[in-house]
């Protein structure tokens, strides 16, 4: 369930058959990343966090955490947050395009829902102020009570996080313009205040009346003069920066990975909160022994130190895209499937990926072996093949796949809603029935191990006799207990729908990694401890 100071706490330690031990490799993720910031009337930092449809609330004094809006529950996919001079929260919902109110006894209202990519907010003497991250998006003022929404400006590409000024002018970042904007409230046109940055997505103002701005791709925090667009920088932090907000004179930044970074002077930083992965999805180990993980935003190779290490992030050279299923078929090469419907080649040391196949629906697995790469498509059912460009249907018909792998004979194994199932020449033959989600799987000699988000268990089958074995139990995978996770949509044309995927990977020894990706870790399973 969710806890106090993380976003998934076990009731009790996983439990593991004999021969087995169980050890995470990296610590837990406090939260599922960190997007919007905004301080509360109680001084608490408010954290909005898109993959995990969370919002919780930081004490900078203790470090503690409070969960205000839970994972399930009416606020989906949170990106920005604010505060009316009432203490009702609002909160920009990305994904479903939708604004929505919280009031301080928790009741939840939405506001609107014809808002696509709602991301950036803001409120003003009463005033309310949202922004589209989109091309072509609109920046508008919306009436609490549910009026017409007034349009203040159209076709800017991709506008983000926002802030009303000491001259009452209303600052924005452009995204898609690598500038800052500024335009007044009650209309007129916009006016360009700085140009040639880090591709700034939030704008804030400090107490010396001076535009302080996140850059997601140079990692860099910004103070801008407004007046005259002189620049100083403040901190030099990790690409992929989303937002910031001033607790009196103190300032905190937040990053995807769940990082919150205090700015203090001289260019000095100070992590008030770790970040982590905010998943994780599918992993896999390569011949030189190292565990890579997908983790949507950012791809990493994990140090025998439990280190994670950035290997690729969505805004760095020749990322593919939103990562979900990978395997490694050489020395720093990765066939991997993408949120957006991309099968793609990635070699993330070069900063280069070859795209394989395009237009796919909700893509998960892939695997690579004597029969090429086969890859789940999970929107429409679908196990595909994919070869130079051309895509071959294998099976149809499939139930929320999720995993896939070669089976001892070269026929492909997928994983679907209840059992795994062989596809053999268009037909589907089941292999392991009366599963709950199985998620990622895998094979090693005549042994299938599959992952099972909804028993939160690893389970080994012997291919040839059928037998099963439960390796370990209440794992921190798959939603919290009596927890329905709300579907996640994406966000054009950074992400396609978002999903979870437990995935599975073993090394050259034995040991078996699992995506915990209920409490944002990687474990290691390993035989005869």
């Amino acid at each position: 369930m969710l806890q106090q100071n993380g976003r998934f706490t076990l009731v009790q330690p996983p439990v593991v058959a004999e021969g087995w031990t169980v050890e995470r490799r990296t610590a837990p993720s406090r939260l599922f990343g960190a997007n919007g910031l905004r301080t509360g009337p109680d001084g608490r930092v408010y954290i909005a966090q898109v993959t995990g449809s969370q919002i919780s609330a930081l004490d900078i004094g203790t470090g503690s955490l409070d969960t205000i809006s839970a994972k399930g529950g009416d606020i989906i996919a949170p990106d920005d947050v604010a505060f009316d001079d009432a203490g009702n929260l609002y909160a920009t919902e990305v994904m479903d395009g939708r604004v929505s109110a919280r009031a301080a006894d928790g009741t939840t209202r939405v506001l609107r829902d014809d808002v696509p990519c709602a991301n950036g907010i803001t409120v003003h003497h009463g005033r309310l102020f949202i922004g589209e991250c989109r091309e072509g998006g609109r920046i508008m003022e919306l009436d609490p009570a549910g009026g017409p929404p007034r349009i203040l400006l159209e076709n800017a590409p991709s506008p983000n996080a926002m802030e009303v000024g000491p001259d009452g002018l209303l600052y924005f970042p452009v995204m898609g313009a690598n500038a800052i904007w500024r335009i007044d409230p009650d209309g007129g046109e916009p006016e360009v205040v700085a140009t040639g940055l880090g591709v700034p997505d939030a704008v804030k103002f400090d107490a010396n009346g001076n535009l302080v701005s996140t850059q997601v791709h140079s990692g860099q925090v910004l103070q801008i003069d407004p007046r005259t667009g002189e620049q100083t920088v403040l901190a030099n932090l990790s690409p992929g920066l989303d937002n910031l907000t001033f607790v009196g004179n103190r300032l905190f930044v937040s990053n995807f990975t769940g990082e919150i970074t205090e700015v203090l002077a001289g260019l000095r930083t100070r992590t008030a909160l770790p970040g982590g992965l905010n998943w994780p999805l599918d992993l896999t180990v390569g011949s030189d022994g190292v565990v890579y993980i997908a983790d949507g935003t950012y791809f990493y190779a994990l140090g025998a130190d439990g280190v994670l290490h950035t290997l690729g992030m969505l805004f760095s050279p020749g990322y593919p895209g939103f990562i979900r299923g990978v395997t490694a078929t050489g020395p720093g090469e990765f066939v991997v499937t993408t949120s957006g419907g991309q099968v793609a080649r990635f070699r993330p040391t070069d900063g280069e990926s070859d795209f394989l196949a395009d237009g796919l629906d909700q893509l998960y697995g892939v695997a690579v072996g004597a029969r090429g790469i086969v890859a789940v498509e999970q929107g429409t059912g679908r196990l595909v093949s994919v070869d130079a460009g051309r895509i071959e249907v294998l099976a149809t018909g499939l139930d929320t796949p999720v995993g896939v792998a070669f089976g001892p004979d070269g026929s492909p194994l997928v994983s679907e809603r209840g059992r795994v199932v062989r596809v053999d020449g268009g037909t589907i033959e089941p292999v392991v029935d009366g599963l709950g989600c199985p998620q990622g799987i895998l094979v090693d000699g005549n042994r299938l191990y599959i992952v099972d988000a909804e028993a939160k268990s690893v389970l080994e089958v012997d291919l040839d006799s059928g037998s099963r074995t439960t390796i370990a139990s209440g794992l921190p995978v798959g939603a919290p207990p009596g927890v329905t996770p709300k579907p996640l949509r994406g966000m054009p044309p950074f992400s396609g729908p978002q999903g979870p995927f437990a995935g599975i990977a073993t090394a050259l020894d034995g040991t078996l990694y699992v995506s915990a990706d209920a409490d944002g870790s990687v474990l290691a399973l390993h035989r005869g401890g």
